[in-house]
Formats: C-alpha cells, sequence, structure tokens
C-alpha cells in the first residue's frame, strides 16, 4: 500500500486562503467527472492520427500512431496532454446533471474542486468554464496523486469526507493519506468505466451523478 503524503506548498497556499468552516465536505475532481475528457481527447487525438490502444483507464502505454500499436513515450503522451488542455479545455462539455447533482450535494456538503489541470494559466479558463455552466465551487489545482491535498482539506472537518474522481491512482493516494474517505470512482465514459474493476477501497463506482448525489445523501445520514 502507498505511504501516506503531505500536501506540496502550493497546495496549502490554496487551501489557506479559503474561508474557515467545519461544514462536511466533498472534494471533487473535474475531468471525466464534472466536464467530459475522454471524448474531447478523442477528438483530439484523432486530428493528430493518434489512437486509444484499449479502453483502458490510462493515459502512458495506452496512446499509439495510428496503424502502429508501439504506445508513446511518456514524454510525448504529457506533452501531447498539455496541449490538448492549452487548445482544447476551453470547449469540454459538461457531463450531464454535474450542476444540479452538485447543487443537491452543496445543500448539505460544502464542494471542493481539486484538479490536476496542466498549466497555471488554464485555471482560469476553467473556472470560467465550469460558471457558464452554474459550476461555481472554489477550484484547487494540484499536481501529482491527490492524497496528500485531501488529507489536508479535511483538517477540522466531520468524517467522512467524500472523494469523488475518475484516476484509480488518486484513489489509492487518498486512501493511504485518508482511510476514513468514502471514494466515489466517477468514470462518465461508458466504454472506459465498463473496463475497470474496482479496488476493495472504493466505496463507489459509478458514472451518473443521481446516483451520486443520493450515495452522499445516505452517508451522512449514516455518519
Amino acid at each position: 500500500m502507498p505511504e501516506p503524503q503531505t500536501a506540496s506548498r502550493h497546495v496549502l497556499d490554496q487551501i489557506d486562503a479559503l474561508p474557515a468552516s467545519d461544514r462536511p465536505l466533498v472534494i471533487c475532481d473535474v475531468d471525466e467527472v464534472i466536464l467530459h475528457l475522454i471524448s474531447h481527447l478523442e477528438r483530439y487525438l484523432t486530428a493528430n492520427d493518434l489512437i486509444f490502444l484499449r479502453h483502458s483507464y490510462k493515459f502512458h502505454g495506452n496512446i499509439a500512431r495510428k496503424g502502429d500499436e508501439t504506445p508513446l513515450s511518456n514524454d510525448d503522451v504529457r506533452r501531447h496532454l498539455v496541449r490538448f488542455f492549452d487548445e482544447e479545455s476551453h470547449r469540454q462539455e459538461m457531463v450531464a446533471g454535474a450542476d444540479s447533482g452538485l447543487a443537491r450535494i452543496s445543500e448539505s456538503h460544502e464542494v471542493l474542486l481539486l484538479t490536476n489541470l496542466p498549466g497555471a494559466h488554464n485555471k482560469p479558463i476553467r473556472e470560467t468554464l465550469l460558471a457558464g455552466f452554474g459550476i461555481t465551487y472554489p477550484v484547487l489545482t494540484n499536481s501529482g496523486p491527490k492524497g496528500g491535498a485531501v488529507a489536508a482539506l479535511s483538517a477540522g472537518r466531520p468524517a467522512p469526507v467524500v472523494f469523488i474522481d475518475d484516476s484509480p491512482t488518486n484513489h489509492t493516494s487518498v486512501h493511504a493519506s485518508l482511510p476514513s474517505a468514502t471514494l466515489i470512482q466517477f468514470i462518465a465514459d461508458d466504454r472506459f468505466r465498463a473496463n475497470v474493476t474496482p479496488e476493495p477501497h472504493i466505496d463507489l463506482l459509478t458514472g451518473n451523478w443521481d446516483e451520486t448525489a443520493s450515495f452522499i445523501a445516505a452517508t451522512l445520514q449514516e455518519a
């Protein structure tokens, strides 16, 4: 099991800027949870003569040139992901029900958005896009596994803190750093979600915001 992590100074500075609160907390990812990622990334890949090799939930080792099953190097994948966000992040469409689901959750919980967004210059673009969908919760940016950030955000909050994210790596990190967290693995794309076998620490695997909001309401009643 991975070791617990600590939050970076960059994340801690963002946390320090938040208003103090003791409300129950939901920490939610953005890509493939609130905003579609896979469908937009597939269009980007097609335009650049690239493909996913399989509907497997990873990028590194899973992107190749059309007609060639040799995966791109990790550096090339990172370069394309940075370029994708620079060129396409302002076009991402909202996952159905994300606005109403989060609004329902926010009646009983504070909602914070924690995203691994390449390029600090893309944060205001993302905030503007989300606001256009009526989603105005604070956005915090992180780099790498999210366990340290989630543990730091949870300080002073009633248990359980709820963490919503598509990435199995982030869920494993949060489970190591904050074992009491309720973990919801949300993957909007049906094909990619169907190929995920959730780890034992995952409390819910879903791609539906109504189900997510109902599940979170139930966890509050049980707390």
